[in-house]
């Protein structure tokens, strides 16, 4: 409690930069008031908390926990001086969510068009990116919910999860990829083998994310792995991008992939995957209160979800 906020500045700053003079330029002190700060600061905690090495200024196990837990407390005043600007523009604070590509079609869309319907002055943030980024993000406070899926690393008894999505996943190209004319077209004719996709360059997500190592598992499985034209991106506007200009193909899942071939962008192949990535979860962390507006978000999603599975029954 004795933690004062420019400490805790300063070991963020530490953190980030590995450099006592970098760190103490970002806060706009000198690089001596910089050192009787973190000199103060060890004496209060009673531990040393950074240590000096040939690559600069490295925490100790002590000073890791501290950089988090000063991230997390910086993380929680930028919230809350968000909220108090969006309520002094006369909104009712901000909602802070994220999600993954291939929840937003299908289940952040619909939820945030009915919460803007009912919260029209709530200011909303949107942060779109694959679920082992999203889980940092939602450690460190960045976001106050997601839609997205655990992975490894991460404990179940650290979040609250709620399944809201489980789809297959299928493999999508072009309109004009020759694969359609070879499959025999929409009507349907030959289906088509991963051997033979494995020709074909392919986009897929980054290591780390719960699609990519299931990818080339299923390939490796088919004896189909071996020289894989492979590029990597987690964005879903540069896999568009690159379907739409190549004859690269791709996976996404299926409620993604008929959002595109609605706008016309893309068309599923004939050819069941055997690839299954984990359910869509509405995830939070159980140490976090919610403001106002997840808390109304959240039963939103939870609302939706129960009368979709109504509706499936």
């Amino acid at each position: 409690m004795r933690l004062r906020t420019r400490q805790l500045l300063l070991a963020a700053a530490l953190g980030r930069e590995k450099h006592l003079g970098r760190a103490a330029a970002e806060l706009g002190i000198s690089q001596p008031a910089a050192t009787r700060l973190l000199q103060e600061l060890e004496e209060t905690l009673g531990a040393r908390l950074f240590e000096r090495h040939a690559r600069g200024m490295l925490p100790t196990a002590a000073g890791e926990v501290l950089v988090r837990y000063a991230r997390q407390v910086l993380n929680d005043f930028g919230a809350t001086r968000r909220e108090l600007a969006a309520l002094a523009a006369g909104l009712h604070g901000t909602l802070r969510v994220g999600s993954v590509p291939s929840a937003l079609p299908p289940l952040l869309a619909p939820a945030l068009a009915r919460f803007k319907a009912q919260h029209a002055r709530v200011a909303v943030a949107i942060e779109v990116a694959t679920s082992d980024v999203m889980l940092v993000q939602l450690a460190r406070g960045e976001v106050e919910l997601m839609l997205g899926r655990l992975v490894e690393g991460h404990h179940d008894d650290e979040h609250e999860t709620v399944p809201l999505l489980d789809e297959p996943q299928v493999a999508v190209a072009r309109l004009a990829h020759p694969l359609h004319d070879t499959a025999g077209g929409a009507a349907g004719g030959a289906t088509l083998t991963l051997r033979e996709l494995a020709r074909w360059p392919w986009v897929v997500q980054p290591p780390g994310s719960p699609q990519a190592g299931r990818f080339m598992a299923m390939m490796r499985e088919a004896g189909a792995h071996r020289r894989i034209d492979v590029t990597e991106t987690a964005s879903t506007v540069a896999t568009t991008a690159l379907l739409e200009a190549s004859d690269m193909l791709a996976v996404m899942p299926a409620s993604l992939a008929a959002h595109y071939a609605r706008l016309g962008v893309l068309r599923e192949l004939p050819l069941a995957l055997p690839l299954r990535v984990p359910d869509i979860h509405l995830v939070w962390r159980r140490s976090r209160e919610f403001s106002a507006p997840a808390a109304a978000f959240r039963d939103i999603v939870l609302a939706q979800a129960a009368a979709a599975r109504g509706a499936a029954a």
